[in-house]
């Protein structure tokens, strides 16, 4: 595994528990030697993880579009910094880069991306693990939301497993190494709830 995508917030959240993640996710990266590919910013628990892997003498590789250059304060000081026009660009170029994705706590656009990682895997257009760290519990309610989904049979079980849960960054990394994405054909499942 070479690089690894961390979703995570332009800011830093209610508790310093957030923040400690981004460093102890960061740390467990270097450790590794995984490199970081994340959204090219210097606020938040964004730059956060991105100072703690640069300082420790990781690869730190940001994206960010050009119109959020400024309104999240681009990152400058990280050896590779993608500058793209569209958040589409953003994320297929993520994608392209990396062997895994990690949610961090954040708002909006990191469920959007974990969301589109997850969909992406279930549809088999990439193969690769997405994860989240769960600190606090911050995650609990979405994982019981999908459940939900799940029982209401909008979504399989094995899809649902397709999401990593931990709240310990280095247990989470054994999780996403030992990843076997699920085989299963989307299409007949459909077929087979239209004949119910």
């Amino acid at each position: 595994m070479k690089r690894l995508c961390v979703f995570c917030g332009s800011g830093v959240g209610a508790r310093p528990e957030y923040l400690e993640a981004a460093v102890s996710m960061g740390g467990a990266l270097l450790e590794r030697g995984i490199g970081l590919v994340y959204g090219g910013a210097n606020v938040g628990t964004m730059g956060k993880i991105a100072s703690t892997v640069l300082h420790g003498g990781g690869e730190v590789i940001g994206v960010i579009p050009a119109g959020l250059v400024k309104k999240e304060v681009a990152y400058r000081e990280i050896q590779d910094l993608r500058i793209v026009e569209t958040m589409h660009e953003r994320k297929a170029l993520m994608n392209e880069l990396s062997d895994g994705f990690i949610s961090l706590p954040g708002g909006l656009g990191t469920f959007e991306e974990l969301f589109e990682a997850l969909a992406w895997g279930q549809l088999g257009i990439h193969k690769k693990p997405s994860a989240v760290l769960n600190i606090q519990g911050f995650y609990d309610k979405m994982l019981s939301f999908i459940d939900h989904a799940v029982q209401e049979q909008f979504m399989q079980g094995a899809h649902r497993e397709m999401i990593l849960v931990h709240d310990n960054a280095h247990e989470l990394l054994d999780l996403i190494e030992s990843y076997t994405p699920p085989s299963i054909d989307k299409a007949a499942w459909i077929k087979a709830q239209h004949n119910k």
